[in-house]
């Protein structure tokens, strides 16, 4: 017996663990159903690129054929390991715009404004470059610049000036997304800063926290209409793992309603239909589904300055081995050293594209390589208004869901994503990439009208790994939790992880998970919210 039992220790469990048991009081346990974070390349930068590609540590999941892009299934990584997909992400510390979270809280979520959200960033975080009005110092998340960018790096600032954009010192403000800047990561002393490493490596010892690998959640257990627990696998074992005050939900966007409905909870219909007994007709579970799409150019390199130039076998040896010495070079790299974000259209309050550029022609999540030597900039449309799902395929709980984005059933994310074609070209067609540019590899020139964009876009186009809203907060009838992440109609319940956004974020999503941790746990253990920022 526990009196709280967090499920997926992940980017929201692991902060709600530490949280949590910093009350001696109370017993915590939490539960992950991948193994523990030994996985050197876990802990190297570059080495997402295997983490991502791989399935050690991945759930790797595969959408349903996407009607508007060529009937393709996308393949969607997500981390099975302590860290969740904090463990084999691209690192890069991203929080949105301001309008983001007003507009959460306009929609009947009372305190999710930008000014009432601001302080649990803080909380979290120990930014290297010092705390000020927007940034913290002394909390367990490092956040820190890549000091040895590569020098195409510059190069593409450059000519992102040339090409009008401004540029940006923090894309963190809250306020001024637009214009070309270098990306922050969460790394120290060059190693992958994951929540498992940053908030369960600060509860270590507790000995009122019960840390439980290879644990999967198969169903939520009730007394009524109260969570009292939940089962679990455990190899071929089945085990009852009871929770006295709180059962949390931590899986992410995918697993948590797949628990739900599993458990249950979700769509009447649709329960019946797999023959589970309804706990509680909640229509929105597993709806809202949001992800941001990407699309990238690709340009020949010949100045032999692109990591591809590391893809020998020597080049690969040459960098592990200066890693493991030095922890320097081209292995401390997560790749996403700098980006964009640009506005399609004139006139709106924020930019609605953000770019990433990587100085190597790798593609398909780093799976495969186009050859030759090169860089790229991949855009996507940070506010989609595509929306998909989450179901079950079947009552098998280790079966994967069926994941269902829609992608790009909304006509205008597709023009967006047009747009963002155009804007990168403009980009390195810019002055300062004479001499670092050689030829268009991907789309190519002969895709230069805007219905050979959008071909390109319906053929190439994947996930940049930001599902959520699939478990929405809100006070209308097609919300599953309240502005306190308590699931409606149910007690004893919360949801804490990237399914109760209402509307994805404007950019990567695993420092605003943090954050939503952060306020949970002051929400969980009825603690006043912090008016200013408060080192952890």
């Amino acid at each position: 017996m526990f009196d709280y039992v967090i499920v997926g220790a992940g980017s929201a469990g692991c902060v709600l663990a530490h949280r949590l048991s910093a009350d001696p009081t109370v017993k915590v346990a939490l539960l992950e159903a991948g193994g523990r974070d030994w996985n050197p390349l876990i802990h190297m930068p570059t080495g997402m690129r295997a983490l991502v590609g791989g399935k050690a540590v991945n759930w790797h999941f595969e959408t349903e054929p996407q009607d508007h892009l060529d009937r393709r299934r996308l393949f969607w990584p997500r981390g099975r390991v302590l860290g969740g997909s904090s463990a084999i992400n691209g690192m890069v510390y991203i929080r949105g715009h301001r309008s983001d979270y007003d507009t959460w809280a306009q929609s009947g979520c009372r305190g999710w404004s930008w000014d009432e959200v601001l302080p649990y960033f803080m909380r979290s975080e120990h930014n290297e470059r010092g705390a000020g009005a927007v940034h913290g110092q002394g909390g367990p998340l490092n956040v820190q610049d890549f000091a040895e960018p590569n020098p195409l790096v510059d190069v593409f600032l450059r000519a992102g000036e040339e090409a009008g954009l401004p540029r940006t010192a923090d894309f963190n403000d809250g306020e001024h997304l637009f214009g070309v800047g270098t990306y922050q990561r969460t790394c120290k002393d060059n190693r992958r800063w994951s929540t498992a490493r940053a908030f369960l490596g600060a509860s270590e010892g507790r000995r009122n926290l019960t840390v439980i690998t290879r644990a999967q959640a198969t169903r939520i257990l009730f007394d009524g209409h109260r969570a009292k627990g939940v089962e679990i696998a455990r190899g071929r074992k089945r085990e009852v793992i009871s929770a006295a005050r709180e059962v949390i939900l931590a899986g992410g966007a995918v697993n948590t309603p797949q628990l739900l409905l599993l458990s249950g909870v979700g769509p009447g219909d649709a329960l019946r239909h797999h023959g589970i007994p309804v706990v509680l007709d909640l229509p929105g579970v597993g709806q809202n589904l949001q992800d941001h799409l990407g699309i990238g150019l690709y340009y020949d390199c010949p100045a032999g300055v692109s990591y591809d130039e590391l893809l020998t076998p020597w080049g690969q040896l040459s960098t592990l081995a200066k890693y493991a010495l030095t922890r320097r070079g081209a292995g401390a790299s997560h790749g996403f050293e700098s980006g964009v974000y640009a506005s399609s259209r004139p006139g709106l309050e924020a930019p609605d594209l953000q770019g990433f550029f990587l100085s190597s022609l790798a593609i398909d999540h780093g799976r495969q390589h186009l050859g030759g030597k090169g860089s790229q900039l991949d855009f996507y449309p940070v506010r989609p208004a595509s929306r998909g799902y989450i179901g079950l395929k079947s009552d098998d709980p280790l079966a994967h869901p069926l994941i269902q984005p829609r992608y790009l059933e909304a006509p205008e994310d597709l023009e967006v994503m047009v747009e963002s074609i155009l804007i990168g070209r403009e980009i390195f067609a810019a002055r300062a990439f004479d001499g670092y540019r050689g030829k268009e590899v991907r789309p190519g020139p002969d895709c230069s009208s805007r219905e050979a964009i959008r071909r390109y876009i319906r053929a190439k186009a994947e996930t940049a790994y930001h599902p959520v809203g699939t478990a929405r907060m809100g006070t209308d009838p097609m919300a599953v939790v309240s502005p306190e992440l308590a699931v409606h109609g149910l007690e004893g319940l919360r949801v804490v992880d990237a399914s109760i956004m209402p509307n994805v974020i404007s950019g990567n999503t695993n420092a605003p998970v943090i954050m939503i941790a952060e306020k949970a746990s002051d929400m969980i253990l009825g603690r006043a919210a912090p008016v200013m920022a408060a080192a952890a």
